[in-house]
């Protein structure tokens, strides 16, 4: 069985089965790209935010991966809890509770399984991505992580429906993901830090948007192959 979620149902778009190790792997992946992007997130939030989302994004991956290697799971939606408490008790500012909700709310939607189709995997980023609309209160073009990871479900939810395979449907998510974070470039802030700055925000590429795109293109890395 797979994740619970409004896309159980649809066309599985490829028999191929997406693993708890694939879930660790893509995991273990953020925490080696945000380390290397660690100087990159902290210069871009350095212009409209604290200075830091590089630093506590690294800084939470890896607290992330030791807690998973001190208690191993098949279980899905058990990974990504874990991954969620750790960030939230390690990441400071915005980012430990907006993604610490986006791992919390997809676990929820994969309780218990130990694979998932690409169904599952539509399910589960839209259920992270509700959380964090919910709690950050932030909707598309505020200029925040909600533009990136929007235009990335959307470009998969549509391939989905094609019948595409996983690995083609993420990438072409991640890369959907990638124009939704350069369209922030623009845009004037609505939420968070950067807002206090009004236009001063404008010309400037948002942060959390840029950490929800490489979330999005590692995923495409590390879940499996057609």
């Amino acid at each position: 069985m797979g994740c619970s979620g409004a896309y159980s149902g649809a066309a599985l778009g490829s028999l191929m089965m997406i693993k708890a190790g694939d879930v660790l792997s893509w995991i273990k992946g953020l925490q080696a790209v945000f380390a290397e992007n660690r100087q990159y997130l902290t210069e871009l939030d350095a212009a409209i935010g604290d200075a830091d989302h590089g630093t506590n994004m690294d800084r939470g991956f890896t607290q992330v991966v030791r807690a998973l290697e001190n208690n191993p799971s098949e279980d899905i939606g058990a990974i990504l809890k874990t991954a969620a408490m750790v960030l939230i008790k390690t990441v400071g500012g915005a980012a430990g509770p907006l993604y610490g909700t986006f791992f919390l709310r997809a676990g929820a939607a994969c309780g218990g399984k130990e694979e998932m189709d690409s169904a599952d995997i539509v399910a589960m980023l839209e259920a992270g991505l509700e959380g964090v609309v919910q709690r950050g209160k932030a909707g598309l073009n505020d200029k925040t992580m909600v533009d990136a990871l929007t235009a990335g479900l959307n470009r998969m939810k549509h391939l989905m429906t094609e019948g595409v395979g996983i690995k083609e449907m993420l990438k072409q998510g991640a890369a959907a993901a990638h124009q939704g974070m350069k369209d922030t470039i623009p845009m004037l802030a609505k939420k968070g830090r950067a807002s206090y700055l009004g236009e001063r925000s404008i010309g400037h590429q948002d942060p959390g948007a840029t950490s929800s795109y490489l979330l999005m293109e590692t995923m495409a890395e590390y879940f499996g192959s057609d």
